[in-house]
């Protein structure tokens, strides 16, 4: 079986190339430039020279056309992940139209199966306690939610129309060998370096990428549960859950101080407003305070399939990110020396 895939030189991409190859299939990839892909898929033990490489970006229809045609399957894991204030603009094109353009080509082409990653923040906020796959799409008050949530009601769109299309809601997901370093590998960094002593209350649901990645290659392969929207596997985990599973992992202390994650919105407004302007990364983001503000969990009828334990996902990153010079030796503390897992 071929399968197309967007994406696959960031985190949830990556890692999903390399389970969809260990199932057995081939792999076409589009990506924008292909002396990336080495970079980001050697880490995962993936022969590169075996995976077939389009040149070209989710916005440009010829080079989208290409990458769909003949292929069995379609996995659309492009997206820009970042609640940074500065990638605003860039993630109205590439999170929506992009979709647009990769699910329209993929139903043109007659692609038998068409999976769109999405998040579970697409369905934020939640008019209840608990998300599934019959959660509303949400209308959230921040970028790159919103963007999601518009990016959802396209693929949900197709699904009505009666395209195979499958959608996925990833939790905030975490492990090792992230080509991007993106937002969540960088939060928890960032945690470990000091740099955030203060966090919001609430929650968020906690994944593990190769557990995502896994379950992409089964609905690839048509041989997924039942529906057409399915969770990543994951744990949900208050913020104080969150530190305190840094703290048995590194055996540090990590002292902390939480606060009502809605008493802290306005200062996630105006580091927005500041980042523009500011160079430098700066953690005090509006979209992850407001992302723990609308907490809810992953109700247990959304079908999300085994989930590796929590403190094995979190040492696994921190040890990826000692080895890969991203943390210091203190900072990861007692799992400094630990060994990094691919799979």
């Amino acid at each position: 079986m071929l399968v197309s895939v967007t994406g696959g030189t960031g985190f949830v991409g990556a890692h999903s190339v390399a389970a969809v190859l260990a199932a057995g299939h081939r792999v076409r990839l589009l990506v924008r430039d292909e002396s990336i892909v080495e970079r980001a898929l050697a880490p995962l033990r993936v022969d590169t020279g075996a995976v077939e490489v389009v040149t070209g970006n989710v916005l440009d229809r010829f080079s989208v056309e290409r990458l769909v045609r003949g292929t069995d399957a379609v996995l659309h894991a492009a997206g820009v992940y970042s609640f940074d204030s500065r990638a605003h603009r860039e993630m109205a094109r590439t999170n929506v139209t992009g979709t647009e353009q990769v699910l329209a080509a993929a139903r043109r082409a007659g692609v038998a199966r068409i999976v769109h990653v999405s998040s579970f923040g697409a369905l934020l906020p939640s008019p209840g306690r608990e998300l599934g796959p019959d959660s509303p799409v949400g209308h959230p008050r921040e970028t790159y939610l919103a963007a999601k949530a518009a990016a959802e009601s396209v693929a949900r769109a197709h699904q009505a129309a009666g395209a195979p299309v499958t959608i996925t809601y990833p939790p905030a997901l975490l492990g090792p060998h992230d080509p991007k370093m993106g937002d969540q590998v960088t939060r928890l960094r960032n945690t470990l370096r000091g740099l955030m002593p203060i966090w919001p209350s609430g929650g968020l649901p906690v994944g593990d990428v190769r557990d995502t990645a896994v379950l992409h290659a089964v609905l690839l392969a048509g041989a997924g549960p039942a529906g057409d929207r399915h969770f990543g596997p994951g744990h949900y985990l208050t913020t104080r859950q969150y530190v305190a599973t840094l703290r048995e992992v590194t055996g540090r202390a990590l002292p902390t101080v939480y606060l009502p994650a809605r008493a802290m919105l306005p200062l996630g407004v105006v580091t927005g407003v500041v980042q523009r302007v500011w160079p430098w990364h700066i953690p005090a983001e509006y979209g992850a305070i407001y992302t723990c503000a609308c907490a809810a969990r992953i109700g247990e009828s959304a079908g999300r399939g085994a989930a590796r334990a929590v403190v094995q996902t979190f040492a696994d990153t921190v040890a990826w990110l000692r080895r890969g010079g991203h943390l210091s030796a203190r900072a990861a503390g007692a799992a400094a020396d630990l060994a990094v897992h691919t799979r």
